[in-house]
C-alpha cells in the first residue's frame, strides 16, 4: 500500500523534519524548497505545507489528493482561494507566527520616526552634525492599533510599557488585554483624530482594501505618524504621498507597498519623513520554528484524529 504523503516546500532543519516523523512516522515526508524536490510527488500529496504558485495546476487535476494546505505566510489573498473552496480543501495560515518579530519592528519605526534615527543616519552619511529639531517622545502618547490579532496585541503590550493609550480596531470589537478602548472598523474615522500613532496589521481583504484613503489621512493629526506593516492595498499609496507631501501628517513608516519591489521613481524612496523597509517585518530566525511546532503539529494531531484543525483555520467567507 502506498504511503501517505506530506510536502513541505521549505528547506526545514532535520530537527523540524523529526519533530513532524514522530507524529506521522508511517508517512512520507518531501522537503525542500527546490521545485524538483516535490514536482514529481504534487498529485498524491495528501497534505502541503507551503504554497507554491507553480502548484496551481494541481487544483485542476481530477485526481489530487490533496485535503489540507498549510501556507508559509500569515496573508493569504495571493492564493487561488476559490479553487481551494471549490476542492473543499482546509487551509490553514502561518498567522501568529510574526507577532513578536513584526511588534518590534513597529516599534522600530514608531521610535525611528519619533527620535529622528532615520534623520541621523542620513546625516551620518554626509558627516554632518545636526540637532534636526528632534523633541518628541514616545511615551504616554496614544497608538491606534488597526487590527488587534496576535500582532496587534503584542504591540498593545509592548505600547503599555511606554505608557501609551491605546486604542484598537477589530472586526468583532471585543475587548482584549492591553487594549483600553476596542472599536470596530466602521468607527474607524472617530478614532483617527485622537491617535499620535496609526498601525495598521491587518489582512487584506474585501473589506480592507483602501481602508486608508484621502478622508483618513486628513481625519489624522498633522503630528501623528502612520505605520503599514499589514498590505500595501489596504492604503490608496497615491493618497498617502499627498498627505505626506501636504504635511498633512508628519510621517511614515512603511514595510508594505501597493507593488513590490516598490518602484524606482516612487516619491516614497526620497521622502525625508518615511522609513521604507522591504516586506521584511517579519523575518525571524525562529519563523520555521513556529510554523511547525506552534501551528503544524497541532494542528496535524487533529487531522490525523479526524478532528477540526484548532489552529489558523481560514474561514473563506471572510477571507482569513
Amino acid at each position: 500500500m502506498a504511503k501517505r504523503k506530506l510536502i513541505v516546500t521549505q528547506d526545514i532543519n532535520v530537527q523540524l523534519t523529526n519533530k513532524i516523523h514522530e507524529v506521522i512516522p508511517d508517512w512520507e515526508i518531501i522537503t525542500g524548497r527546490d521545485r524538483s524536490n516535490w514536482e514529481k510527488d504534487l498529485s498524491e500529496a495528501e497534505i502541503i505545507a507551503g504554497w507554491k504558485k507553480e502548484m496551481s495546476t494541481l487544483l485542476q487535476q481530477k485526481n489530487s489528493k490533496l485535503k489540507w494546505l498549510q501556507t508559509w505566510s500569515a496573508g493569504i489573498n495571493s492564493l487561488p482561494l476559490q479553487e481551494l473552496e471549490d476542492k473543499s480543501i482546509q487551509l490553514t495560515s502561518a498567522n501568529g507566527v510574526h507577532a513578536f518579530p513584526i511588534s518590534e519592528t513597529i516599534f522600530a519605526l514608531m521610535l525611528g520616526l519619533t527620535r529622528k534615527i532615520h534623520t541621523y543616519v542620513r546625516n551620518q552619511q554626509t558627516k554632518t552634525w545636526h540637532h534636526a529639531n528632534m523633541n518628541l517622545e514616545i511615551h504616554n502618547k496614544t497608538i491606534g492599533i488597526i487590527g488587534v490579532g496576535a500582532i496587534g496585541q503584542e504591540t498593545a503590550k509592548i505600547a503599555k510599557a511606554f505608557g501609551m493609550n491605546v486604542l484598537g480596531i477589530r472586526h468583532s470589537g471585543k475587548q482584549t488585554k492591553y487594549v483600553d478602548e476596542m472599536h470596530t472598523v466602521n468607527q474607524l474615522d472617530h478614532i483617527l483624530s485622537r491617535c499620535d500613532y496609526v498601525v495598521v496589521t491587518l489582512p487584506l481583504t474585501d473589506e480592507t482594501h483602501h481602508l486608508f484613503g484621502s478622508k483618513q489621512f486628513q481625519a489624522m493629526k498633522s503630528s501623528a505618524f502612520f505605520i503599514n506593516i499589514g498590505r500595501g492595498e489596504i492604503v490608496i499609496e497615491s493618497d498617502l504621498i499627498s498627505a505626506l507631501q501636504q504635511k498633512e501628517i508628519a510621517g511614515a513608516g512603511l514595510d508594505v507597498f501597493a507593488t513590490e519591489p516598490l518602484p524606482e521613481e516612487s516619491p516614497l524612496w526620497e521622502m525625508e519623513q518615511v522609513i521604507v523597509t522591504p516586506h521584511t517585518s517579519g523575518s525571524t530566525q525562529f519563523y520555521d520554528q513556529r510554523v511547525i511546532e506552534n501551528i503544524f503539529i497541532p494542528n496535524l494531531k487533529n487531522y490525523l484524529a479526524a478532528e477540526p484543525l484548532s489552529v489558523n483555520l481560514v474561514d473563506y467567507q471572510k477571507g482569513y
